[in-house]
């Protein structure tokens, strides 16, 4: 097995516990998104599982292992976390080729994954001239180098144009396919629903859902119906007696809170009512999101207030 396996971790700077006991597993054959407000931990929990922080308590291991007693760790683990680490004065090649070196890895591989990462144009260019999305591009790379069974990346879409956001998320769902175990942290929910399978919340450093996709959006939203009616009126009464309210759009639908398509259907047939559209609405994942994670983000914003001119 390769999982990335937490258990009860916990990690203290000073006063402030950036990681809450935390227990989770993160298993192959899916892409699991790594989700949570801004200082929810996930970035800290990432840096543990790598070996690059030390946790105060409880255990981050790869398929059974630390990550510190992995020999030659890239052709097992292939992570990114800052695009900016590497040194700029290195051409893009001759950076790949360090750490292939520093881990037996033929030097074949370089130009394998500067192809697939669509950087084989700009391989003896120097990486300070890079844009930021030609560094993610060089960061993924190198996850890649290895041919590793675990992959972890960090906000990997940041900087990338619509090409390279279809690339990346084409890649994470082969991977996936391939049998990989892949962990990926974003923001962006919209772009996490495309491609993750399996969702890790946290916030403020605790576990909040261990949970698919499907089961995740489902327990955190109620379910919607939108239709269409020539016969609205009568339809809205029949509901109203049942204790569901059917408001109008200015689309010339109804939605209907609370309550599923099949339900709205079979009321409908057995008063003879013709329905142009039904169709269940299922919340995003961005939706569902807000709705866990509301009290347990540690910055946000306040609404405010227009000036009165004087």
């Amino acid at each position: 097995m390769t999982s990335i396996d937490v258990q009860n971790l916990t990690k203290e700077y000073g006063t402030t516990r950036a990681v809450d006991q935390l227990t989770c597993t993160v298993r192959p054959g899916k892409v699991t998104g790594f989700l949570g407000p801004n200082g929810a931990g996930k970035s800290t929990t990432m840096r543990l599982v790598l070996g690059l922080d030390r946790p105060t308590s409880g255990t981050a291991t790869i398929g059974g292992r630390p990550y510190a007693d992995i020999d030659e760790p890239l052709r097992h683990v292939g992570a990114l976390l800052d695009a900016q680490a590497a040194h700029g004065s290195r051409t893009a090649r001759n950076h790949l080729l360090a750490l292939a070196a520093a881990n037996r890895i033929p030097a074949r591989r370089v130009e394998e994954v500067l192809e697939e990462a669509g950087l084989a144009t700009a391989a003896g260019r120097r990486i300070k001239t890079f844009s930021l999305g030609m560094r993610q591009r060089l960061g993924i790379a190198a996850a890649l180098l290895g041919d590793p069974r675990v992959i972890m990346l960090d906000e990997p879409s940041n900087g990338l144009d619509p090409e390279g956001i279809i690339w990346i998320r084409e890649l994470m769902r082969r991977l996936a396919r391939e049998g990989r175990t892949v962990l990926v942290s974003s923001h962006l929910m919209n772009e996490t629903a495309t491609f993750a399978d399996h969702l890790v919340v946290l916030g403020r450093g605790r576990l909040l859902a261990d949970t698919s996709m499907r089961d995740f959006i489902a327990a955190h939203s109620s379910p919607r119906v939108r239709l269409r009616t020539p016969d609205g009126d009568r339809l809205r009464g029949l509901l109203a007696d049942k204790g569901y309210a059917m408001t109008a759009q200015d689309d010339g639908r109804w939605t209907v809170e609370g309550v599923k398509a099949e339900e709205i259907g079979s009321i409908a047939a057995g008063h003879a009512i013709a329905l142009l559209e039904l169709a269940d609405e299922q919340a995003s994942l961005e939706q569902a999101y807000l709705a866990l994670t509301a009290d347990d983000t540690e910055f946000a914003a306040t609404a405010t207030t227009p000036r009165q001119e004087a």
